[in-house]
């Protein structure tokens, strides 16, 4: 299968390319080129801009064109109706939180989204992310019909995650001692590794599949507790776990998914965020490696980037034992 990938070096895109690779498809590569450009060196890369600058696209035929990297509806469109008469299939990555109302349990593809913004408000905040995406979504669809297929990830775990919102947890608990655990010890958790994710979504792409899905895992019921548990037996640390409950975090001012990531408070209208049905994209083949792979994998390379990494997401050391003392004091 010919292949163009729109983006490919950072995340999800890179673990498409190497699957792809290894799958033996033949790759091309559309990005501006600023990040990680010695990677594939085997493969075709095209070099350009999209805001505006898609001229290395024009004239070409690929089989089809997974797009990781269209945040904005100026961008799909325009991408999408280039390449509408070029490519038999389009994939966009989009994410869950098109949803309307988050705080429901167990969001389906059939669950009312946001709405769209008007056209040309393409600002992107944490307010108008998933609003821009619906509006993506939707040119997708139009630009390609009966050959768009929508994914809706959640939140994207694994190797050269630039978040860390899934790595701050096996590396914390391998450090050992006193951990501060947020909310709820049985409240579910939700996450898909970026090779499940990247493996079934070229599944997908040569079964020509079209429509929506969510895509997140696991495939059962994960708690908090299961999975710090699981890092502390992956990692064989001595950590203790000091739960927390959400009010008391909230008035400690510590920032939900942020400072602590995998934490939403229950009560807010994010809950569902946490508990979405993914029983469709199951039913069609995404299936999820054991969660210690994921956890030692991530670990090895969070381990290979060094010391002095600037973290994206979670508690520093002495944001930490701050907390801690001052939770020691309540009690005393």
């Amino acid at each position: 299968m010919k292949l163009l990938i729109l983006g490919g070096t950072i995340f999800l895109g890179r673990h498409l390319v190497e699957a792809a690779l290894a799958a033996g498809h033949e790759v091309t590569l559309f990005n501006r080129g600023r990040h990680n450009p010695a990677l594939f060196p085997e493969t075709e890369r095209l070099m350009g801009n999209r805001d505006g600058n898609l001229t290395a696209l024009k004239g070409r035929f690929w089989h089809a064109v997974i797009d990781t990297s269209g945040h904005l509806p100026s961008q799909v469109r325009a991408s999408a109706e280039m390449l509408s008469e070029s490519v038999e299939h389009y994939t966009f990555i989009s994410t869950i939180s098109v949803y309307g109302n988050i705080s429901q349990i167990g969001i389906d593809e059939g669950s009312a989204v946001m709405t769209a913004p008007e056209a040309g408000q393409e600002e992107i905040t944490a307010g108008s992310y998933g609003p821009l995406k619906v509006a993506c979504e939707r040119i997708a669809d139009q630009a390609m019909p009966g050959r768009a297929l929508i994914i809706r990830p959640g939140l994207i775990v694994g190797p050269y995650d630039p978040t860390d919102r899934f790595t701050y947890w096996p590396f914390r608990v391998a450090k050992g001692r006193t951990v501060l655990a947020p909310g709820r010890p049985e409240r579910p958790v939700q996450f898909v590794d970026v090779r499940d994710l990247a493996r079934w979504t070229l599944d997908m792409v040569q079964r020509r599949a079209s429509g929506t899905y969510n895509a997140t895992g696991p495939d059962r019921k994960l708690t908090m507790r299961q999975l710090l548990s699981e890092c502390k037996a992956v990692s064989e640390s001595d950590a203790v776990f000091h739960w927390v409950d959400d009010n008391t975090l909230l008035e400690l001012h510590v920032t939900p998914w942020s400072e602590l990531p995998l934490w939403i408070p229950e009560e807010e209208e994010m809950r569902g965020f946490l508990s979405v049905n993914c029983k469709k994209a199951i039913g069609d083949g995404l299936v999820f490696r054991p969660l210690a792979s994921t956890i030692r994998d991530t670990l090895e390379w969070s381990a290979s980037r060094g010391r002095g990494v600037r973290w994206e997401a979670g508690l520093s050391p002495r944001r930490e034992r701050e907390l801690l003392q001052k939770l020691h004091a309540r009690t005393t």
